[in-house]
């Protein structure tokens, strides 16, 4: 399951802290690579940022997405990531502490995978991120990267 990269974006240092220690807690060892606002997560999956050389090889198992980011708020993200044949198919949950139905209703109709709302306490933080690796690293099984396939 370590083998898999999971790509957290998150602009609040408290919340990617909180994220971390329960993936640590729930011994989700996987390399996670840490997006602080849309245009680091957009420059980490396409390389399209003015004068970039990046090309991204290896695409992450899983993107845990706020909505509430600056530069490239979290739909537009999630948007482009739809709209390429290359990230189109990969799992994109969103980890959220908007209540608003609006976000939740946007998020689906993009084609997130699943909406969850970041629980206040941290013990439950803790069991949602342990369901969420669970699932998503270990019991998903993802369509393979499209560049991949002769």
């Amino acid at each position: 399951m370590n083998n898999k990269i999971i790509l957290l974006v998150e602009d609040n240092p408290d919340d990617e802290e909180l994220t971390l220690m329960a993936l640590e807690k729930n011994n989700i060892l996987n390399e996670v690579v840490v997006a602080r606002d849309g245009e680091e997560a957009l420059e980490f999956l396409f390389g399209d940022s003015p004068g970039s050389s990046i090309k991204r090889k290896t695409l992450p198992a899983i993107i845990l997405l706020d909505l509430k980011l600056p530069k490239v708020n979290g739909l537009e993200v999630l948007q482009k990531i739809r709209s390429h044949e290359r990230t189109r198919m990969l799992p994109v949950v969103i980890l959220t502490s908007s209540k608003e139905d609006k976000d939740l209703i946007e998020s689906y109709s993009l084609g997130c995978n699943s909406y969850v709302r970041k629980p206040v306490n941290f013990e439950m933080f803790v069991e949602a991120t342990r369901q969420l690796g669970l699932y998503w690293l270990l019991l998903n099984e993802a369509p393979p990267d499209p560049s991949l396939i002769l």
